[in-house]
């Protein structure tokens, strides 16, 4: 195959293996330039909105994907301090018909797995490990990446899919250390017999406390809970996966309701991350180099949208390097139907999680009031941009997948339907 049809992905995490299967899928020829010696993600739950769902369906991965998800029936708010239930959100059978797909909860490595599994499968890609980008030049005509190891690799252009501490970012923004955000996350995954009886809601359940939240839902076929509790303790440097004690994670949450501390006594080895993310920009282009992902627009947890992004992108940018042989004028058009609707994530994971999750006193008062007085019909409306399709329409170009039918989307696992 031609130069002109071969392309570099740095990064191979969920957006690099998706960027790879949707560029194949249009007949490129991918080389997946991971740095870590074992592809694979490290982390545990993740939730996956119904536009995670039409990427699946687009990069040809809907059923794989769909039999490692739970289907959870709502969204379910709580006051931390009280106790109480502020509003639930139904997602059955009214909200799938109306977003044309479900909501569902996925372990983060399961569905690394469903992308890594149909890249290794496909002859037009190439899966590389210990080969970290550093460094590129371009010529015109091609990118020469360069890696740790001093190798060089030629392709027709490069995708920077290698995440928040992008060295392709370094190169194509050069902004700096990304944003930390004095959040800190602490992360366990347990069997579901150690979770509380009475809390084994089929639903992403979040408690809403003072600079501080809780997060469980089910996970593998309701074989374990995922557990995020998040405290804003300020701290001051980015960390990763780092292990710590029960008694570390209890001090942030001993101001809260006793039910809700319960689930915080159940969980198990750990680990914290600080939450980082960086300002929206305008640029994430290059020449034949653009960015993707995490690179190109890392943002906070708190609208459970990272990877949601990550797969829209791989879709769009597929479609617009079909579309043209011009790699430089694919990716200006890329970026430029990305880029606000990406923004707009990033900045409002910001304002949920002050304003939403972690108010105390009158602020508080306030959000449980506003909460209490929207309809299910009012919830869908607010993220009609965000689930309904609209926003996303031009990124699958010509070649949607067809719809499915109304079995089709209100089918269950049946672990789930059995919970």
């Amino acid at each position: 195959m031609s130069e002109k049809r071969s392309i570099l992905v740095a990064g191979g995490g969920i957006g690099g293996l998706a960027a790879a299967l949707g560029l194949a899928k249009h007949g490129f020829r991918v080389t997946v330039l991971e740095r870590a010696p074992v592809l694979g993600e490290i982390g545990a739950g993740i939730q996956l909105g119904p536009n995670a769902f039409h990427c699946f369906d687009w990069l040809g991965v809907g059923d794989e994907a769909r039999a490692m998800a739970v289907y959870i029936d709502s969204l379910r708010l709580m006051d931390a301090i009280s106790g109480e239930e502020l509003t639930r959100i139904p997602l059955d059978d009214a909200f799938r018909a109306r977003f044309r797909n479900p909501y569902g909860v996925i372990h983060r490595g399961d569905l690394h797995g469903v992308l890594l599994g149909a890249a290794r499968a496909n002859p037009l890609v190439d899966l590389r490990t210990s080969a970290e980008v550093v460094d590129y030049e371009q010529d015109g005509t091609a990118v020469t990446a360069t890696l740790a190891s001093g190798e060089t690799v030629r392709g027709a252009a490069l995708i920077g899919a290698d995440g928040l501490w992008s060295n392709v970012r370094k190169k194509v923004v050069g902004d700096g250390k990304p944003r930390v955000s004095g959040h800190t996350t602490y992360r366990s995954v347990i069997p579901t017999e150690h979770m509380p009886e009475d809390l084994r809601w089929n639903a992403a359940t979040l408690w809403a406390g003072p600079k501080c939240h809780i997060v469980h839902y089910p996970l593998s076929g309701w074989k374990v809970f995922n557990l995020v509790v998040t405290y804003h303790n300020d701290a001051p440097e980015p960390v990763a996966g780092q292990p710590v004690t029960a008694e570390e994670v209890r001090r942030g949450f001993e101001h809260v309701n006793e039910r809700a501390r319960r689930i915080i006594d159940h969980g198990r080895d750990w680990k914290l991350w600080v939450l980082c993310d960086r300002e929206p920009v305008e640029n994430w282009q290059d020449g034949r180099v653009v960015l993707l992902g995490d690179a190109a627009h890392p943002m906070l947890q708190y609208f459970a949208q990272g990877a949601c992004m990550a797969m829209e992108d791989a879709v769009c940018l597929a479609n617009e390097c079909a579309a043209t042989g011009d790699m430089e004028a694919a990716f200006r058009v890329y970026q430029n139907q990305r880029r606000l609707r990406t923004a707009r994530v990033q900045l409002q994971s910001r304002w949920i999680g002050e304003h939403i999750y972690h108010p105390a006193g009158g602020h508080a008062d306030l959000r449980n009031a506003i909460i209490r007085s929207k309809s299910p019909e009012d919830w869908y409306r607010t993220v009609d941009w965000l689930y309904g399709g609209s926003g996303i329409a031009g990124s699958f170009g010509p070649e949607a997948p067809p719809p499915r039918t109304a079995e089709q989307l209100n089918a269950k696992p049946l672990a789930a339907a059995e919970a």
